[in-house]
Protein backbone atom coordinates (compact mmCIF):
# COMPACT_ATOMS: atom_id res chain seq x y z
CA UNK A 1 0.00 0.00 0.00
CA UNK A 2 1.34 3.41 -0.96
CA UNK A 3 1.72 5.89 1.89
CA UNK A 4 -0.14 9.08 0.92
CA UNK A 5 0.42 10.95 4.15
CA UNK A 6 2.46 14.15 3.90
CA UNK A 7 2.69 14.75 7.65
CA UNK A 8 4.07 12.44 10.29
CA UNK A 9 1.47 11.37 12.80
CA UNK A 10 2.35 11.00 16.44
CA UNK A 11 0.61 8.64 18.81
CA UNK A 12 -1.11 10.69 21.47
CA UNK A 13 -4.04 9.53 23.56
CA UNK A 14 -6.23 11.97 25.40
CA UNK A 15 -9.91 12.41 26.12
CA UNK A 16 -11.48 14.91 23.71
CA UNK A 17 -14.73 16.74 23.17
CA UNK A 18 -16.14 16.73 19.66
CA UNK A 19 -18.84 19.32 19.00
CA UNK A 20 -21.03 20.52 16.19
CA UNK A 21 -23.72 23.18 16.57
CA UNK A 22 -25.63 22.15 19.73
CA UNK A 23 -24.34 18.56 19.79
CA UNK A 24 -21.38 17.33 21.81
CA UNK A 25 -19.70 13.92 22.10
CA UNK A 26 -16.82 12.45 24.08
CA UNK A 27 -14.07 10.80 22.05
CA UNK A 28 -10.43 9.85 22.44
CA UNK A 29 -7.55 11.29 20.46
CA UNK A 30 -5.60 8.38 18.95
CA UNK A 31 -3.00 10.25 16.95
CA UNK A 32 -2.42 13.65 15.42
CA UNK A 33 -0.25 15.67 13.08
CA UNK A 34 0.13 19.31 12.15
CA UNK A 35 -2.69 18.80 9.64
CA UNK A 36 -5.06 16.21 11.11
CA UNK A 37 -6.37 14.23 14.04
CA UNK A 38 -7.71 10.69 14.46
CA UNK A 39 -10.46 10.23 17.04
CA UNK A 40 -12.37 7.22 18.30
CA UNK A 41 -15.93 7.29 17.03
CA UNK A 42 -18.35 8.12 19.86
CA UNK A 43 -21.02 5.44 20.25
CA UNK A 44 -23.89 7.91 19.86
CA UNK A 45 -22.37 9.87 16.94
CA UNK A 46 -24.06 9.73 13.53
CA UNK A 47 -22.76 11.37 10.35
CA UNK A 48 -24.77 14.16 8.78
CA UNK A 49 -24.44 16.57 5.87
CA UNK A 50 -22.34 19.08 7.85
CA UNK A 51 -18.74 17.85 8.02
CA UNK A 52 -17.39 20.70 10.18
CA UNK A 53 -16.64 20.06 13.85
CA UNK A 54 -14.76 21.56 16.74
CA UNK A 55 -12.35 19.37 18.72
CA UNK A 56 -11.00 20.23 22.18
CA UNK A 57 -8.58 18.30 24.36
CA UNK A 58 -6.11 19.03 27.16
CA UNK A 59 -2.46 18.15 27.12
CA UNK A 60 -1.44 15.57 29.70
CA UNK A 61 -0.72 16.71 33.24
CA UNK A 62 -1.55 20.36 32.59
CA UNK A 63 -4.48 22.62 31.91
CA UNK A 64 -3.42 23.62 28.38
CA UNK A 65 -6.36 23.05 26.06
CA UNK A 66 -5.98 22.71 22.30
CA UNK A 67 -8.99 23.85 20.31
CA UNK A 68 -9.27 23.21 16.58
CA UNK A 69 -11.84 23.59 13.84
CA UNK A 70 -11.87 20.44 11.75
CA UNK A 71 -13.54 18.80 8.81
CA UNK A 72 -14.51 15.14 8.77
CA UNK A 73 -12.53 13.40 6.05
CA UNK A 74 -13.56 9.80 6.65
CA UNK A 75 -15.35 7.71 9.22
CA UNK A 76 -15.78 4.03 9.93
CA UNK A 77 -17.24 1.97 12.76
CA UNK A 78 -14.38 2.81 15.12
CA UNK A 79 -12.69 6.06 14.04
CA UNK A 80 -13.19 9.58 12.73
CA UNK A 81 -10.45 11.09 10.57
CA UNK A 82 -10.46 14.87 10.73
CA UNK A 83 -8.49 17.52 8.82
CA UNK A 84 -7.54 20.58 10.88
CA UNK A 85 -8.73 23.79 9.22
CA UNK A 86 -8.08 26.39 11.88
CA UNK A 87 -6.54 26.77 15.33
CA UNK A 88 -5.90 29.78 17.50
CA UNK A 89 -2.24 30.76 17.78
CA UNK A 90 -1.82 29.23 21.25
CA UNK A 91 -3.23 25.85 20.17
CA UNK A 92 -1.05 25.89 17.04
CA UNK A 93 2.05 26.67 19.11
CA UNK A 94 1.33 23.88 21.58
CA UNK A 95 0.61 21.40 18.77
CA UNK A 96 3.85 22.36 17.03
CA UNK A 97 5.76 21.83 20.29
CA UNK A 98 4.06 18.48 20.90
CA UNK A 99 4.98 17.30 17.40
CA UNK A 100 8.50 18.66 17.83
CA UNK A 101 9.01 16.71 21.04
CA UNK A 102 7.77 13.49 19.46
CA UNK A 103 9.25 13.74 15.98
CA UNK A 104 12.86 13.52 17.11
CA UNK A 105 14.82 15.93 14.93
CA UNK A 106 14.67 19.59 13.96
CA UNK A 107 15.19 18.63 10.31
CA UNK A 108 12.00 16.55 10.23
CA UNK A 109 10.05 19.25 12.04
CA UNK A 110 11.16 21.95 9.58
CA UNK A 111 10.24 19.70 6.66
CA UNK A 112 6.78 19.20 8.18
CA UNK A 113 6.33 22.95 8.68
CA UNK A 114 7.41 23.66 5.09
CA UNK A 115 4.92 21.09 3.78
CA UNK A 116 2.18 22.67 5.87
CA UNK A 117 3.02 26.15 4.56
CA UNK A 118 3.09 24.85 0.95
CA UNK A 119 -0.28 23.16 1.45
CA UNK A 120 -1.85 26.32 2.92
CA UNK A 121 -0.47 28.42 0.03
CA UNK A 122 -1.87 26.04 -2.60
CA UNK A 123 -5.29 26.08 -0.90
CA UNK A 124 -5.30 29.88 -0.80
CA UNK A 125 -4.39 30.09 -4.50
CA UNK A 126 -7.40 27.99 -5.51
Amino acid sequence: MVERRHFMRIIYQSSATLSQANDEWTATVCDLSLQGILLTRPTDWQPNHDTHYSVRFCLHECDIELVMDTQLVRHCNDYLRMRIHHMDIDSASHLKRLVELNIGTDELLHRELEQLADLKRSINEQ
